[in-house]
């Protein structure tokens, strides 16, 4: 079952699940998945998170405790979430020896409500570090206009990032620029920059879904023709521009003095649209020094029937250039789309924390003991 993930990492990319849940933790689910099919990472996010918990089965007793402590909602949800990554980031502790801090990493998001105030970010970032306290953690940051210095700041004072929610090509080098910004800062405070570790993650399946909504509405055959290849096509130039900037001078210095590149991940990978083969963004994605982290369904899918044969993304850059300069002389622009993912992407985290705030109220007051 596991022989199509044991040839992706094979070939470079790690395995990370995209996933957490108490159950999973409690139950030796997550420690089976590292042992049985290559899990070497957790990434969560606040639509995890508001699942997981509000589905409730694991976290009663300390939603109880949290209570009778009568601690305000944000609180609780900060020590449910932080418990559970803390928990996971021990069950991956060997990975992350194994690997000399590479993978074994769970990351966790600050709190959505502040992707557009950097002071905010850098503040809430300093506070999870220090909350989970583990060394293969990887603090999420989005790649906000806001999220770009904050991430600076952060990797300066030598915490690990995970910079989430990137879509665009641009925004994405300005991501990879910030890292080295932050490099910079750590290596002149004297940090040991061998400790501090990054990913970027570029979306892959929302591409697909808006701009397929757009080619569906122009209905012609040219435009039925691009369906289903813009996301593979931009994240592959996101990997050209990866291999630009991890060859300049500027990363040569770094480097030299113990710096890590800082991995692209491929985030939402998960297959939205039926009529395409489930593994797409796994099998097309294939390149060295890279993460996909997967929803457990395409986890299962890769390992039943993953086609993995090499590298599926050096060698394809003029191919997918050309792929996008054939969407925008139909009309349909890059700037607009990517625009439009960021903010419905800051938006949908933003809604499912507050769904779980208003979710955990409810259960605080319910198990609140009577005065």
């Amino acid at each position: 079952m596991t022989d199509a993930l044991k040839r992706l990492s094979d070939e470079g990319v790690a395995i990370w699940l995209d996933d957490l849940s108490r159950k999973r933790i409690t139950s030796g689910n997550l420690a089976e998945l590292i042992d049985q099919s290559h899990v070497v990472g957790v990434t969560t996010n606040p639509s995890i998170f508001q699942k997981a918990i509000s589905g409730g089965e694991g976290y009663q007793q300390q939603l109880a405790d949290l209570a009778a402590r009568k601690v305000t909602v944000d609180e609780a949800i900060r020590m449910i979430t932080t418990a559970d990554v803390r928990d996971a980031a021990d069950i991956l502790r060997p990975v992350f020896d194994a690997t000399d801090g590479q993978d074994g990493r769970v990351s966790i998001e600050v709190d959505p409500r502040l992707a557009h105030d950097t002071v905010a970010t850098v503040a809430e970032a300093k506070q999870l570090a220090w909350l989970v306290d583990r060394p293969n953690t990887l603090i999420k940051i989005p790649a906000t206009k806001a999220g770009l210095p904050a991430i600076a700041e952060v990797i300066g004072k030598g915490i690990s990032v995970n910079v989430t929610l990137i879509f665009s090509l641009e925004r994405y080098r300005a991501v990879m620029d910030a890292y080295l910004t932050g490099l910079e800062k750590a290596k002149a405070a004297g940090l040991d920059l061998s400790l501090i570790h990054s990913v970027a993650s570029f979306f892959v399946s929302r591409v697909d879904t808006e701009i397929d909504k757009r080619l569906d509405a122009l209905g012609t055959e040219e435009a039925k023709a691009l369906r289903g290849k813009a996301a593979l096509a931009n994240a592959r130039l996101a990997y050209q521009a990866y291999e630009e900037v991890f060859s300049s001078d500027r990363w040569a210095a770094l480097e030299k003095a113990g710096a890590n590149k800082q991995r692209a991940l491929w985030a939402s990978t998960g297959v939205k649209d039926p009529a395409y083969k489930d593994t797409l963004y796994v099998d097309d994605l294939v390149a060295p020094n890279t993460v996909n982290t997967m929803p457990e369904a395409t986890l299962e899918a890769t390992a039943d029937h993953g086609q993995i044969t090499g590298d599926t993304v050096r060698g394809t850059y003029e191919q997918a250039k050309a792929e996008l300069d054939a969407l925008a002389k139909l009309g349909i622009s890059y700037d607009d789309v990517v625009q439009l993912l960021e903010d419905e992407g800051v938006d949908k985290f933003e809604q499912s924390w507050n769904d779980l705030l208003k979710s955990t109220e409810a259960e605080l007051k319910r198990l609140a003991p009577e005065a």
